[in-house]
């Protein structure tokens, strides 16, 4: 740890046009209380600052995702947190879903599951996700995330993490449609100066190529003539919005 995971990210859409991608990505695996520091000519590939997440901007992510899981009933000042997100990479980053998994450091099992959404107006949203023993939970739907669903829904989300890959699965179940599903599956390439240079040369100006993608697709969305949702007042869902 810290690692690179090189990996591919899906979208299924079923209705009421069907609509799929694939794309490849990577991410980073890293402890949040020991985020790599590069070397400073290295600095503008790969960055993790405060404000790319969700908290408070002043502090530091470790801080404020135990702060989360407090409010939440959960004391994780002893466990192990890993995160799964983009860095901020050439000036920019934008992480759909970041994920981070709280983990006993004696029994070495996870405790519970965040998952941070973020979507394209600037806002977040967290939700903190009990898996059962299948490395599954459920929650419902309470985030405006695209301007093709309104907030009705429930997620059915399995973040899996192994010694050598990462699996995200969200399934959006809508009553009287077929699901939605997006996933991430990766491959763990441990940290090293020459994988983190390989990487960003085989996968360049990727943290721009996730934000345009989501806009290229929403566009196809929309010639397909998918209805548009209107974003909701902000009093009908609770977020976090972000600090730039």
């Amino acid at each position: 740890m810290p690692a690179l995971v090189i990996g591919q990210v899906s979208h299924v859409r079923r209705t009421p046009k069907r609509h799929a991608l694939r794309h490849r990505l990577y991410q980073w695996l890293v402890d949040v209380d020991e985020l790599p520091r590069l070397p400073r000519w290295l600095r503008p590939l790969a960055s993790f600052r405060t404000r790319d997440h969700l908290g408070d901007p002043s502090s530091t992510i470790a801080a404020n995702i135990r702060a989360l899981l407090a409010e939440h009933g959960v004391d994780a000042r002893d466990d192990r947190i890993l995160m799964l997100a983009a860095a901020r990479s050439l000036g920019h980053v934008f992480n759909p879903l970041s994920v981070y998994w709280v983990i006993d450091r004696r029994s070495h099992t996870v405790r519970c599951v965040v998952a941070e959404v973020h979507n394209t107006y600037g806002e977040r949203h967290a939700y903190v996700l009990f898996p059962d023993e299948k490395g599954r939970a459920e929650v419902e739907k309470d985030f405006y995330v695209s301007p093709f669903y309104d907030l009705q829904g429930r997620y059915e989300v399995r973040c899996r993490i192994g010694p050598t890959t990462v699996t995200t699965t969200i399934t959006l179940h809508r009553e009287g449609e077929p699901p939605f599903s997006a996933g991430f599956h990766g491959t763990l390439r441990p940290y090293t100066l020459g994988e983190l240079l390989r990487t960003a040369l085989t996968h360049p100006l990727m943290t721009w190529r996730v934000s345009a993608l989501i806009r290229v697709h929403g566009i196809v969305l929309w010639l397909k003539r998918l209805p548009i949702v209107p974003r909701p007042s902000r009093d009908q869902e609770s977020h976090q919005e972000v600090v730039s």
